[in-house]
């Protein structure tokens, strides 16, 4: 089997245009997407994303869990696939790369190697997992986690969003319920393109991220019970104040992982207060604690802290407390194989690139408990994700396609 020509790049307009093409499909309201999983919009880009990939000579597969498996043949009929993935999901203010990069990343490796009349040993499938965001149900990564053997299939279809729907009956509502069984498949390696989500390849001039390990992470839920009160005429002596205590426990959040740095960071990006009304005290506040590290010693380190010192707090002002874990994975380790091949398919293009670790989950995270699993990164403007401003230039994006396309076919094993 030949090597892949250093030459070959992918067709960065056809990517472009497809990435602009999708952002049509549940667009925001400040210039980004809201296509959150399981709404029509998302069973609108699932059908725009078959055409696509059906045009391209690949043929589809369904999990129970609604995630997509494209194919593309190899040569050899007992090789185990390369598979290639991301999500189509996006958060409720999300930008248009998150996720959606990663698969029509895929696509177009797809498109490009028909393009030059490629074939490899080992099939190439492109995939789309179902709910990687989590912002509709958590935990995020849920169909990859199901895949991963971590959840149950029965645990994701009773999730419920924060209207009451459940996972499983919205799965069904927009028709993409499948009959293959998830986790069922097997993979020769999983490779895995997004935009950093973070800073440092833009302030680094990078244009390459070689991703060698992701974060590990723990949700917390916390429902602190107070006693709902007029806030004009009740004492401060005598309020049972839960956002009070939401506050305090926010700033010990804070305390704990500013004294665990480096590689550490926590905060609360979602708060629910009822009744929700502007002058009365709250009796429930729920709220998400997201910690996260590389090191497993410091993130549940860091979890217990926060778990001995919070019911402490909500104590001294009278206040209930109970705390749920609702979403974790270990840190990981890529496959050094694979990020070996990713770093060389950068150098041999000619791309400036360095060593980065992902801050943020990704499906690749738990790809890599079955698989030999790597990610690819690209800059993202300011670092900023997770925000309809979110920005990549079709230069950046094309890049990492060429890497990607690069390290597929050399792990696929290019047939002359």
């Amino acid at each position: 089997m030949a090597a892949p020509g250093k030459n070959m790049r992918v067709n960065a307009d056809r990517l472009w245009d497809s990435l602009m093409d999708m952002a049509t499909i549940g667009p925001g309201v400040a210039g980004g997407n809201n296509r959150q999983t399981l709404t029509d919009a998302d069973a609108e880009g699932r059908s725009l994303f078959q055409r696509w990939c059906e045009a391209a000579g690949m043929t589809l597969a369904v999990d129970k869990m609604g995630t997509m498996f494209f194919t593309r043949p190899g040569t050899d009929p007992d090789a185990l696939p390369v598979y290639i993935g991301s999500h189509l999901d996006t958060q409720p203010t999300g930008g248009k790369f998150d996720g959606v990069l990663g698969v029509l990343s895929g696509l177009e490796v797809v498109r490009s190697m028909n393009d030059l009349g490629i074939k490899t040993k080992h099939p190439i499938v492109v995939t789309n997992w179902t709910n990687e965001e989590g912002a509709r149900f958590a935990p995020p990564m849920l169909a990859s986690g199901v895949f991963a053997g971590a959840l149950t299939l029965d645990y994701a279809y009773s999730r419920k969003d924060p209207g009451g729907k459940t996972f499983g009956d919205e799965l069904k509502r927009i028709g993409w319920v499948g009959d293959e069984e998830v986790g069922a498949r097997k993979m020769h390696a999983y490779f895995e393109y997004h935009i950093e989500q973070g800073p440092i390849l833009e302030i680094e001039n990078k244009q390459i991220g070689v991703v060698t390990h992701c974060q590990g992470f723990w949700w917390l839920e916390f429902t602190l019970t107070g006693r709902e009160a007029h806030t004009g005429s009740t004492p401060m002596a005598h309020r049972v104040n839960a956002g009070l205590a939401m506050s305090r426990i926010i700033e010990m959040v804070q305390a704990v992982a500013m004294d665990n740095q480096p590689g550490a960071v926590g905060g609360v990006g979602q708060v629910f207060f009822t009744p929700n009304s502007r002058n009365v005290l709250p009796g429930k506040v729920v709220f998400t604690v997201d910690i996260r590290s590389p090191d497993k010693a410091k993130l549940d380190g860091m979890r217990a802290r926060i778990e001995a010192e919070a019911p402490k707090i909500c104590e001294a002002l009278g206040v209930g407390c109970s705390i749920e874990a609702v979403g974790h994975y270990a840190p990981v380790a890529f496959d050094p194989k694979l990020v070996a091949t990713v770093r060389k398919a950068a150098e041999d293009l000619g791309y400036s690139h360095m060593d980065i670790v992902s801050g943020a989950g990704h499906d690749a995270c738990w790809a890599a408990k079955v698989a030999p699993t790597t990610m690819i990164f690209c800059p993202c403007v300011g670092g900023l994700s997770h925000n309809e401003a979110e920005e990549i230039s079709k230069d950046w994006a094309s890049a990492g396609a060429d890497v990607l396309l690069h390290a597929v076919i050399e792990t696929a094993g290019i047939v002359e």
